[in-house]
C-alpha cells in the first residue's frame, strides 16, 4: 500500500524557495524536509510530512498549492512480498487437489468396464450381436433348406402325374414358391414379435 511520494525537482525547489524565504517553519517539518532537500536522486516523502507542509501552507497563506508542489511527483508503491506460505495448509491442499482430481477421474471412468473389448462393447455386448447374427444365418439357412426340399420332393413326387420333365419343374417351382412364400410370411410375423410390434 503507498505511504509516500517519489518527489520530482518542481517539488525539490519550490519548497527550498520556500524553507528559503521563510523563518518560521516549525523544526520537525524542517527535519522531515531536509534530507529530501538535499538529495539529488529520488526521493520520496510521507503522506504524513506532505500533509504537516500542506497545513503549513494553509495556515500562512502561501500562494503555492499542494498539487502544484506534487505535480512532477509519483506514487512510492513499495514492491509486494508475498509472505511464506503455512506448511500445514500447503499439506492440505495438495491432499485436497489429489482428491478432487481422484473424483474427476473416477466420475469420467465410471462407465468403463474392465472387461471391454473394443471401443464398441463389451464382451457381454458382443456375445449378444453373435447370438442374433447367429439366429439370422440359421433363420436363411432353414429357409433355403425348406424351400430347396419342397422343390425337391415335389419334383420326385410329380413323375407319378406328369411326364414330361418341363411339368415336373414348373410343379416344383410352383409348390417351392407357396412353401417360400408361407416360410416368409411366418417369419415377418415371429420378427414383428421380437420387435414388440403387434
Amino acid at each position: 500500500m503507498a505511504s509516500s511520494f517519489v518527489v520530482g525537482v518542481k517539488f525539490r525547489e519550490k519548497v527550498k524557495e520556500l524553507l528559503d524565504k521563510e523563518s518560521s517553519v516549525p523544526t520537525d517539518l524542517f527535519e522531515e524536509l531536509e534530507p529530501i532537500l538535499d538529495g539529488d536522486g529520488e526521493s520520496s516523502i510521507r503522506f504524513k510530512t506532505v500533509r504537516k507542509l500542506n497545513t503549513y501552507l494553509q495556515n500562512h497563506g502561501h500562494p503555492v498549492y499542494l498539487h502544484e508542489l506534487l505535480e512532477e511527483s509519483v506514487l512510492y508503491l513499495p514492491e509486494y512480498k508475498k509472505p511464506p506460505r503455512n506448511p500445514e495448509l500447503v499439506a492440505r491442499l495438495e491432499k485436497i487437489k489429489a482428491k478432487l482430481a481422484n473424483d474427476e477421474y473416477n466420475r469420467m471412468t465410471r462407465n468403463v468396464n474392465n472387461q471391454e473389448l473394443s471401443r464398441h462393447g463389451t464382451l457381454a455386448d458382443f456375445g449378444r450381436e453373435v447370438r442374433s447374427a447367429k439366429a439370422a444365418v440359421l433363420t436363411v439357412f432353414n429357409f433355403l433348406v425348406t424351400v430347396a426340399a419342397t422343390f425337391a420332393c415335389a419334383y420326385i413326387f410329380s413323375q407319378y402325374i406328369f411326364t414330361e420333365t418341363t411339368a415336373r419343374v414348373i410343379s416344383a417351382v410352383i409348390a417351392a414358391s407357396v412353401v417360400g412364400l408361407a416360410e416368409l410370411y411366418v417369419l415377418v410375423r415371429t420378427m414383428e414379435g421380437d420387435l414388440g410390434e403387434p
